[in-house]
């Protein structure tokens, strides 16, 4: 421990904190991006019965697919699920054996932000009228059809970034861990209000 930072030895330790049955949040748009030794970190754990919440399904056989190759992944909730190297997940998919949720990646990208805003559930255009929006409540504002668009509160619980570790709870999002600059610095980088929980958490 080095002030309010804690430094963790390898991937494994920083992700021993999610639990089976865990929601957790995966960046990046593709491979691009992808927390890939987080990711393998929890297959290597053996962290199970996970929702991820991601733009896509993984591709080739690391990261995220990895996870779904393993049967590590109950549920995936993305905006563009197949690709040409995407084969665990549709093996997966037409098995049975991993639910999925489409979402557009519009509405995707707002429920994220809603929810580390605090908002629970928004009114969007987007998917009116076809199967996505298919026992979901509609509503009619000003002559144009919406789809309400749960955002989940406790969707997400924890997520990593190069900067730091975000607890997203009722109160807020919780700066968790720093890696590499302060809590002032980072609460100039984001849109949403922040709780400093690094004080709390340093001994």
């Amino acid at each position: 421990m080095t002030g309010r930072v804690t430094i963790c030895d390898n991937a494994l330790e920083a992700v021993a904190g999610i639990a089976d049955g865990a929601t957790v949040l995966v960046g990046g748009f593709g491979s691009a991006g992808q927390p890939v030794a987080l990711v393998e970190a929890l297959l290597e754990g053996g962290t199970s019965e996970l929702t991820v919440v991601s733009n896509n399904a993984g591709g080739g056989d690391h990261g995220l697919a990895a996870l779904i190759r393993d049967g590590r992944v109950r549920k995936v909730v993305c905006s563009y699920p197949r690709q040409p190297d995407s084969w665990h997940f549709d093996a997966a998919w037409r098995t049975g054996a991993i639910e999925l949720e489409l979402v557009p990646q519009g509405t995707l990208a707002e429920r994220i932000r809603a929810t580390g805003a605090g908002i629970g559930a928004f009114f969007t255009p987007t998917g009116f009228g076809t199967p996505l929006a298919e026992g979901k409540e509609t509503r009619v504002i000003d002559g144009r059809g919406y789809v309400l668009a749960l955002t989940g509160l406790a969707c997400v619980s924890r997520v990593y970034t190069d900067l730091a570790v975000f607890l997203i709870q009722p109160e807020g999002i919780v700066v968790r861990d720093l890696f590499g600059v302060d809590f002032g610095t980072l609460a100039t980088l984001v849109e949403v209000s922040l709780v400093d929980g690094t004080r709390a958490a340093a001994s």
